[in-house]
């Protein structure tokens, strides 16, 4: 089958690889109908995440069919279409049954922290993704579901991480009504945040970004204000400005370990990789929110030290929430939305590609070229 394949930073191509096989009776092995390439995935390509292999095939964003199960599935069958969530888990162990799919402790024997997931290298269990045309699927009684007849092939695809992502970071913040909230990060995230904000009862949503067609953007399908902060001598005491020198009542931290806006951190974090990340924007949320706020951490940052302002957060009282998402568990609650007419989660989509052009896809993202904000890829494009 063909697959995208990491060779070096910056450096993917699509090669022939082995079909996958059942492995487990848990398994399904499902045919890749459409992909996305997530700012996570940017982490990866730029050589950020540790435990990065070469040969290791990205994508942990994806629908398909079903076109094999193992001896103990029940819930799918050949021929069904699925959503598949990127977190991979048991749904049966401590973790997962407090809801925590993203912390499932029987996928990862890697790491203590994070649970499996799709394409991210293995430090999340070294499960290859679906930037391909096949794609094994674990537990798959657990994890995907029947796209419903009513759900566009698009829409379910935004479900399966940036959406929902961006929703879970909105309910982390414990929005209450008429709160003020501020999202760092312009992107599919960051927008999903932005608009669920609005769905939890925010009375202000203001969106940070630097780069003017991603703040388009927020406006146009967030209804949020926005601010690009190379416009300002200084963000926070701008933000504080615009909050009555208060603050936010919730910052969002959708940016994560690529933040722009300090050179000496970019450059640390990004560049030296002496950090896990930049943590710019997370120092940002942790200056801009109010005493006693809440800083809500969707972007992905690596296992190891980062500079945050961690002291500040103590003597302002803050909350500090953060996980991966748990997707499945916010699925109930967008599909009522996206019935209801509230959200359209395809409306991030801009640039759709066929697998072949996999390598100029990651070039154009990573470089921010013809205004791309999210690209779903095409394994069978004609």
């Amino acid at each position: 089958m063909k697959a995208m394949v990491y060779r070096g930073p910056y450096k993917v191509r699509v090669e022939e690889k082995p079909m996958p096989k059942i492995e487990h009776p848990n398994d399904a092995i499902v045919r890749v109908s459409l992909a996305a390439i997530c700012g996570s995935d940017l982490h990866l390509y730029h050589g950020l995440m540790t435990d990065l292999r070469i040969g290791h095939t990205f994508g942990h964003e994806f629908i398909g069919v079903v076109e094999e199960v193992g001896s103990s599935v029940r819930n799918l069958k050949r021929g069904d279409k699925v959503m598949v969530p990127f977190n991979i888990y048991c749904g049966s162990c401590f973790f997962c049954a407090r809801g925590l799919y993203s912390n499932c402790h029987n996928v990862n024997a890697n790491a203590t922290a994070v649970g499996g997931i799709y394409g991210y290298s293995h430090t999340a269990g070294g499960y290859d993704g679906a930037q391909a045309e096949y794609v094994r699927v674990p537990f798959a009684d657990v994890g995907p579901s029947v796209i419903p007849d009513w759900l566009a092939d698009e829409d379910a695809l935004m479900l399966t991480d940036a959406y929902s992502t961006g929703y879970f970071g909105a309910q982390l913040g414990d929005i209450v009504q008429g709160d003020t909230v501020v999202v760092f990060g312009a992107g599919p995230v960051g927008l999903a945040a932005a608009q669920s904000s609005w769905l939890m009862g925010a009375g202000r949503v203001l969106v940070v970004d630097h780069l003017d067609y991603r703040l388009e953007k927020a406006r146009t399908m967030a209804h949020a204000e926005t601010l690009n902060f190379v416009e300002y001598d200084d963000i926070v005491v701008e933000l504080k400005k615009q909050t009555d020198y208060i603050g936010a009542d919730v910052a969002i931290d959708a940016v994560g370990a690529e933040a722009d806006g300090n050179l000496l951190q970019h450059i640390t974090g990004s560049k030296l990789k002496l950090q896990g990340g930049s943590p710019i924007a997370l120092n940002w949320a942790i200056d801009s929110v109010r005493k006693g706020g809440t800083v809500s951490v969707m972007g992905a940052y690596g296992p190891i030290f980062s500079a945050v302002k961690f002291g500040d957060a103590v003597n302002k009282g803050l909350t500090l929430r953060m996980n991966q998402a748990p997707v499945k568990r916010q699925w109930p609650r967008l599909f009522e939305h996206i019935q209801n007419g509230y959200i359209k989660p395809s409306d991030m989509i801009t640039h759709r590609i066929p697998l072949e052009h996999i390598a100029e896809g990651y070039h154009m993202f990573s470089s921010k070229l013809d205004d791309c904000i999210k690209t779903v890829v095409v394994p069978n494009a004609a």
